[in-house]
């Protein structure tokens, strides 16, 4: 018995040490940049950077730079609330990797405030919201940011296409849409012929 359980467990030990010799460095790459994995049918960390880049650009642009933000609190600047931007994908992933990237440029510019109290649902600061509604001084948010995410998709042969549509509007307290834009990011790759 004691024949049996010696070379049995030298090989053990000899896999996991195969195992653990066949692992590979992780290394950080940019995030924008090419050497990041891209994968065709799911919207990865470089679409969400660059629709916000298209889109925060857009809006600086023909918007803040043009001062047509007015702010309904004398020597502050606009304030902004997120409305809902919906993900009509199949996929499960967090918004707020497109709106925090367009609401901390927005910041930068110093010509727009966002609310983290005013929201459709959850807020994302409850301890303000509640601080706000003891003191009774909400300010009401002068534009809302809302939007869509839509993906189509396409195959021919083993080529297969996803297309992902960024799409996001500024409305005033009204419901007047002042700006719009949209931003299309297209993938293409090729099945396997053997695959999961």
């Amino acid at each position: 018995m004691k024949k049996t359980f010696l070379p049995l467990l030298a090989l053990s030990a000899g896999a996991l040490l195969g195992l653990a010799g066949c692992s590979t460095d992780a290394h950080y790459v940019d995030p924008a940049g090419s050497r990041a994995v891209t994968e065709v049918g799911r919207i990865n960390v470089q679409d969400f950077a660059n629709a916000a880049d298209t889109m925060v650009n857009s809006l600086i642009d023909s918007i803040i730079s043009q001062d047509k933000l007015k702010s309904g609190a004398p020597g502050e600047p606009a304030l902004m609330a997120i409305s809902r931007v919906q993900n009509s994908t199949g996929q499960q992933f967090d918004t707020d990797q497109l709106v925090k990237k367009i609401r901390i440029q927005l910041l930068k510019t110093g010509k727009v405030q966002t609310s983290t109290t005013i929201s459709l649902g959850e807020t994302e600061d409850p301890l303000a919201k509640e601080q706000q509604a003891a003191q009774g001084n909400a300010r009401p948010a002068d534009y809302t940011l809302s939007g869509k995410i839509i993906e189509d998709r396409a195959q021919a042969g083993k080529l297969r296409q996803s297309a992902f549509i960024f799409q996001l509007s500024l409305s005033t307290r009204a419901g007047v849409a002042i700006w719009e834009e949209e931003k299309t990011i297209i993938k293409q790759g090729t099945r396997p012929s053997v695959g999961f």
